[in-house]
């Protein structure tokens, strides 16, 4: 919006407005409405989820219309932008439904409803990009998929990002913690091959809204996120991870949440559909297993996945930029 006040050469300074709107703009939401969200009920089979029992929970429904706002006001949106905005929104809002619910929804439910945003990204992603795709990590060898399997494929990614990120929050600041990192370097990424453009922006500005909410969040936390936040974050890094061109650096790039949150589906779907059981002794997600196996604390998961993740990433950035 404001791009068509200011001239091309204060994108830059817009840029940093909006960072900062995104900013101070969750913390403050956060701060007034956090009161207003409902509270969670303590997850009883998860490690020390009863400690959690109290908390006002969704606030991902703050920082994704925090990052909406700054977006429409920041950046030059265009089409495809905007679908992917509304699509983050009711990603969100399927979340925070099911947060504010008294009976959670059923796994085949969110599922389904996560199957249709797939299919959407994809049918967006494939009408405004190219199919054809790059190995960054290979002197960026370039391959073209035909459109249906580069569709079915992305529907694919995208439904795997949402629901490991999802599986991933558990512990305060772990998946915001991770999301950032994550996205952080698919915009250095961008940067190195010269995409995204201003899609680029949008990333610095989920950024700084995520970081507005772990204001909060931090450990001891005095909120949550929620499925509203967690399945928005893992939407939108699968797009973005798209956007670089190169999808299949999400596998580096987000491994972290990948094994985390990843581990555990892999459990159940193989117990359900085929009766086989693998991991018998390891707890899923992995942070269950680190905490309540491993002793480790709270802090020591967060800084630890964090850490784990920072080597990969500087691992990546590294080999494209060779």
């Amino acid at each position: 919006m404001l791009h068509s006040i200011f001239s091309e050469g204060h994108s830059s300074m817009l840029a940093l407005c909006g960072i900062l709107f995104a900013f101070i703009v969750t913390v403050f939401a956060t701060a007034k409405l956090s009161k207003y969200l409902p509270k969670d009920a303590g997850r009883e089979f998860a490690h020390d989820g009863k400690l959690s029992a109290g908390k006002p929970r969704g606030a991902g429904i703050i920082f994704v219309f925090a990052f909406v706002a700054a977006a429409l006001l920041f950046v030059r949106v265009r089409a495809e932008h905007v679908i992917y905005l509304i699509l983050m929104v009711i990603c969100m809002m399927t979340g925070y439904l099911d947060d504010a619910s008294e009976k959670p929804w059923s796994e085949l439910k969110k599922g389904l409803l996560d199957l249709c945003v797939a299919i959407l990204v994809a049918m967006t992603f494939l009408h405004y990009n190219s199919n054809t795709i790059q190995l960054a990590l290979f002197h960026q060898i370039q391959l073209e998929i035909p459109k249906v399997v580069f569709g079915i494929l992305i529907v694919v990614l995208v439904w795997v990002s949402v629901n490991v990120t999802n599986c991933a929050d558990g512990v305060d600041g772990l998946s915001g913690t991770l999301t950032i990192i994550t996205i952080m370097t698919i915009y250095l990424v961008d940067r190195l091959l010269d995409k995204g453009g201003d899609f680029s922006i949008l990333i610095l500005l989920f950024a700084a809204c995520i970081l507005g909410y772990l204001w909060y969040n931090a450990t001891p936390s005095r909120l949550l996120m929620g499925d509203a936040g967690s399945r928005a974050m893992g939407l939108f890094i699968s797009i973005a991870i798209l956007k670089t061109g190169s999808p299949l650096l999400y596998i580096p790039i987000a491994l972290v949440l990948l094994l985390d949150g990843g581990l555990g589906l892999v459990k159940v779907g193989l117990i359900r559909l085929f009766g086989i059981r693998i991991l018998k002794k390891v707890r899923t997600p992995l942070h269950d297993q680190v905490r309540k196996v491993w002793g480790w604390s709270n802090t020591q998961t967060v800084f630890r996945f964090a850490i784990i993740q920072i080597i990969l990433a500087v691992a990546v950035v590294y080999g494209i930029g060779l």
